[in-house]
């Protein structure tokens, strides 16, 4: 895919000598939200990590014309890949625009700050009313939306989010999902990791599916919504 910003090819990685990811061949346009799918234990979060430069990993990883295998994490946060972690990771005893703003911290220029601080409160009014209010104290579904905007924060160009959805309600999650296509349009790539697969397809432009560490099968969002495999593995139907 010749217009990609992301493009993985023949990336293996794992743990401790432990090969989790296998030949992993991957592309991602820009402006495209993409769902990397299969189920708890497939390899999801590793490719991720694996992308953020977190673990060992052989193969590239090209990120619009930069290679980032062998470069730092930092490096890697430098060129515009930014991760919501699974398990939101928020500093629970700071204040949510303390968090938010911990998002912008290698930023300069607190006009253009203040603009993306003003962007995610719009993004997600209900951080702006708890904006004192410490992190830890947030329900499961704000701590969801203070993780995301804190990533926006750091004006990403690509977003990698891991499992958005996980022990969420179905309108939380629905509130989640309009958030990230508001996120596209406003030009930010997004690379989403969803157990919830009829959640992701809702919202991709495409997906790939992801098994025992190696990729099965990919192709648009409504194929693999019909895919009859597919909803009887994922789907549950």
């Amino acid at each position: 895919m010749s217009d990609a910003i992301l493009r993985i090819r023949a990336l293996n990685a794992g743990y401790g000598g432990m090969a989790v990811l296998r030949d992993i061949d991957l592309d991602v346009r820009a402006g495209e939200i993409v769902a990397l799918l299969g189920s708890n234990g497939a390899g999801k979060t590793t490719l991720l990590r694996a992308i953020s430069q977190l673990v060992a990993s052989t193969g590239e990883v090209i990120f619009d014309g930069h290679h980032l295998e062998d470069t730092t994490p930092e490096r890697v946060f430098e060129h515009g890949v930014v991760q919501v972690p699974e398990g939101r990771q928020l500093f629970d005893r700071m204040s949510v625009r303390d968090n938010l703003l911990m998002g912008a911290y290698l930023r300069t220029g607190r006009a253009s700050i203040q603009r993306d601080l003003d962007r995610v409160y719009s993004t997600f009014p209900v951080l702006r009313e708890r904006a004192a209010q410490r992190a830890g104290s947030l329900s499961g579904g704000e701590q969801q939306m203070c993780a995301l905007a804190r990533a926006l924060m750091a004006s990403p160009r690509l977003l990698m989010v891991d499992e958005m959805s996980l022990g969420l309600a179905p309108i939380v999650i629905d509130q989640l999902l309009e958030a990230l296509a508001s996120i596209r349009r406003a030009g930010v790539t997004v690379l989403l990791v969803e157990q919830d697969v009829f959640a992701a397809l809702r919202v991709a432009d495409r997906g790939y599916v992801l098994e025992n560490g190696e990729i099965v099968q990919k192709a648009d969002s409504a194929t693999l919504a019909n895919d009859p495999e597919v909803r009887r593995a994922y789907l549950g139907i």
